[in-house]
């Protein structure tokens, strides 16, 4: 988290002091790059990117186990074209004020500046931020580092509730097709974003995702979001690429609010009377 708010920090300085070039450079991090601050987090514990010699070892394709760091794509949200919105999703996204990007506020409303969970899908779209899967024999645990959260896919047959209690990160179920993982998810609140522009969700959404393993370090994944009431048609992700990142460790990366609220006081007010 403190990486986070270091991020921010540097997008409120550049916005006081370089507002074009801000937007322009913000514009490019809401394309798919990660702020300036989490890339380098991102290099400083990864791996390099170039090919890796155990991409070629024996692998279980039904075996998820293991730290992972997504590579490549938008990952700052499902994808850069997202589908036309309804009016009530307008009128949501409209509301939205996010502290990073090209809508970027000093005082915004981002759900996750006041610690609220980060929710599903967001929360898998840091890929600054290593994630793992600890995999049983019927359940895949997906655990982010990011806000120290996991949630579960359950593989055991069981179907999706008809009339699920609305959560944060869903009710998930998986079943393989071949050697492609199929994550059906419901029973989402609407009280989180999709990604840092604010784009909304409704009570409605439902998840789809295809999960491969490709070969030993890389496993691809797809995603379908379906939400009438915020969306006009689905939205279909990019192909998100992760990468098996053993030296990667699992840290206790909590948002605390008594933090983020003394980075309110010392930083987001001052630079909003500022600017």
């Amino acid at each position: 988290m403190r990486n986070y708010l270091t991020s921010l920090m540097i997008v409120l300085a550049a916005v006081l002091a370089f507002s074009t070039v801000a937007s322009a450079q913000t514009a490019e991090g809401q394309a798919g790059q990660q702020p300036a601050a989490d890339r380098g987090r991102a290099r400083g514990r990864g791996e390099a990117n170039a090919p890796s010699a155990t991409a070629t070892l024996p692998f279980d394709p039904h075996d998820f186990s293991g730290i992972w760091m997504g590579r490549g794509g938008a990952f700052n949200t499902l994808s850069k074209d997202p589908p036309p919105m309804t009016p009530w999703g307008q009128a949501r996204y409209d509301a939205a004020k996010p502290g990073i990007g090209p809508r970027a506020q000093p005082l915004g409303n981002d759900p996750q500046m006041s610690c609220d969970p980060i929710g599903y899908p967001r929360i898998a779209f840091y890929n600054a931020y290593p994630m793992e899967f600890v995999q049983t024999k019927d359940r895949l645990i997906e655990f982010f580092d990011f806000f120290y959260t996991h949630r579960t896919i359950y593989l055991d047959g069981q179907k999706l509730p008809d009339d699920p209690e609305p959560t944060w990160y869903g009710y998930s179920v998986g079943r393989w097709e071949g050697n492609t993982l199929v994550v059906q998810t419901v029973g989402f609140n609407d009280q989180s974003w999709l990604d840092n522009d604010g784009h909304p969700h409704s009570d409605q959404m439902r998840i789809e995702e295809r999960f491969q393993r490709v070969d030993h370090d890389t496993i691809e994944s797809t995603m379908t979001l379906t939400d009438p009431k915020a969306y006009t048609m689905p939205w279909v992700s990019d192909k998100k690429t992760w990468k098996l990142s053993p030296k990667q460790v699992m840290r206790e990366d909590l948002c605390a609010p008594s933090d983020e609220e003394t980075y309110k006081k010392d930083m987001r007010e001052p630079a909003a009377k500022k600017n």
